[in-house]
């Protein structure tokens, strides 16, 4: 046994420095691909990062937002293209696919699940933050926003132009709209505008064969994919071109908190019956978490978070006739601008400089699980009563529940691949923070996530149990991208996108065939 193991070692020092060998000069040889296919107008050599370079490291943690995804085991790309130009992107689209190799394109990184900048195989990294132009078109309404840009950066070059204009997107100002607004896009202008797909009129992608083709040039089944069905699994988004809806001079916003001691059951049951049915200007959020109470011992807090566009006075009228269990009083209304309101619910202080919003780096930077579920019918009291419960039980578990109706029960499901539309109350996300590292650490809040996922079941969507795409989950399925793609993607498919699913397919199938644009959870090809 002793020489067996004398002789196999020698050879696998051999095998590992062969695989080694292999992996530079297959790298060497891409980066020579790359140089190739540069334009000498604009060089991609300044784009190129490799891990010899000093930079590589700050170019590849800048854009980690789940420190899950940023420790010494996690497994690195062997090289990262920052594209400074769209030829860069033909590039590495072209010589990716003549070397074999896998791409994964990052906008902002806000990916729940590091899908894009984290793989099992050896691959690299489109890189798109530096692509981050934003013209804003006022007398149309209208304006193109890189995919590298951050949702902060298009809400103040909007007011910087207009105090009367904004755009529904999500509320965390450092995340990219690449993968934001590919994969749907909400925010608490959803029930007055819809999402932030439902308000894009023209895209910039460049596809399988390098080509670099808008609206009208891709054609429309692709446009409709790319607006909610993941623009990673089709090719990769340049831009989109949006448009910009009307907002009030003053919008109002308010968060009140109540303990279960203040009746916070009752006063979330009312809600479960009239958010969804409010006034479209109104969008009230509840979150349910765990506090101290005034005992000392742990109680459940539902904290109602909400944008009206009007002002106090309005939001007054309408709360008093539609939910006055709140007990809203004119000191808890903050009348403010909406880019202001933008602020407050990043929890910045109303008065926060506006030019906040341009900064790249977020508030905290935690470890993270998310997850996300639909409600279509009111939970009872008795079911409130055992998830406070749960709650507490778990403790480190959030409840953030996002109310529909409005303008989202009237666009069709099939309008965009975003499928949840009329018939959902809420959506919910799961959210487990954490701030040490470590296996042990990271698998007990996941799953503490988990736990409180399969006790909800009884109380949400059912056939299929239904998901949000910007809510990433790979405790849905992992695709693999072998000879079960198809199945694989089936199984997390049907929960995102419902009967959308079959018509991603078939346009994905007809578009990237090899399925080169391809990740953990992306659309498969029709099977042979």
């Amino acid at each position: 046994m002793g020489i067996l193991r004398a002789t196999m070692l020698p050879l696998l020092s051999v095998f590992l420095l062969l695989s080694l060998s292999r992996q530079v000069s297959a790298s060497e040889s891409f980066i020579h691909c790359l140089l190739n296919h540069s334009q000498p107008s604009h060089p991609i050599s300044a784009a190129i990062y490799t891990p010899n370079n000093g930079s590589f490291s700050s170019v590849l943690q800048a854009y980690i937002r789940n420190l899950r995804f940023n420790t010494t085991t996690t497994r690195k790309p062997f090289l990262i293209v920052t594209a400074l130009h769209e030829s860069h992107i033909q590039a590495a689209i072209v010589c990716a696919q003549t070397h074999n190799l896998q791409m994964k394109i990052r906008s902002g990184g806000h990916d729940y699940e590091g899908v894009s900048y984290v793989a099992e195989v050896p691959f690299f990294v489109l890189d798109m933050f530096n692509l981050r132009t934003i013209h804003i078109d006022v007398e149309s309404e209208t304006a193109w926003v890189q995919a590298g840009a951050t949702l902060g950066e298009v809400y103040y070059r909007i007011y910087e132009k207009s105090n009367t204009h904004g755009f529904p997107a999500g509320v965390c100002p450092t995340v990219g709209v690449g993968g934001h607004f590919s994969g749907g896009g909400y925010g608490n202008m959803m029930r007055k505008y819809g999402l932030s797909v439902d308000n894009i009129i023209d895209a910039q992608l460049v596809d399988v064969k390098g080509r670099l083709l808008n609206r009208k040039s891709m054609g429309e089944d692709l446009f409709w994919a790319i607006r909610g069905g993941g623009g990673a699994s089709f090719g990769v988004v340049v831009s989109y071109k949006i448009k910009l809806v009307r907002v009030p001079e003053i919008v109002t916003v308010f968060k009140v908190a109540k303990t279960l001691e203040q009746n916070a059951t009752d006063i979330v049951s009312k809600w479960q019956h009239v958010a969804d049915k409010l006034d479209e200007n109104l969008f009230i959020r509840l979150i349910l978490d765990v506090v101290n109470g005034t005992n000392k011992e742990n109680t459940g807090r539902a904290t109602f978070f909400a944008l009206f566009l009007g002002d106090s006075e309005q939001l007054l009228s309408v709360m008093n006739r539609s939910f006055p269990e709140l007990g809203l009083k004119k000191s808890d209304c903050n009348e403010t601008s909406w880019v202001q309101s933008v602020l407050f619910w990043t929890n910045f202080a109303l008065g926060t400089p506006n030019d906040v919003l341009l900064s790249r780096v977020p508030q905290t930077l935690t470890y993270l699980k998310r997850k996300s579920d639909y409600v279509k019918e009111p939970i009872s009291k008795a079911g409130l009563e055992l998830i406070w419960k749960k709650l507490i039980e778990l403790k480190y578990v959030a409840l953030t529940f996002n109310p529909y109706g409005g303008r989202m029960s009237e666009i069709p499901a099939e309008a965009v691949p975003f499928p949840h539309r009329a018939g959902n109350l809420a959506k919910i996300q799961y959210a487990a923070n954490w701030n040490e590292g470590g296996e042990e650490v990271t698998d007990y809040y996941i799953n503490l996530t988990r736990k409180l996922y399969s006790f909800m079941t009884p109380f949400v969507s059912k056939n299929p149990r239904e998901a949000f795409f910007n809510y990433k989950d790979l405790d849905l399925g992992i695709n693999h991208n072998g000879k079960a793609s198809y199945q694989e993607g089936r199984v997390y498919g049907i929960k995102y996108f419902k009967g959308n699913f079959k018509r991603l397919v078939e346009i994905k199938t007809k578009v990237d065939p090899g399925n080169f644009f391809r990740n953990e959870q992306s659309i498969p090809t029709l099977p042979n």
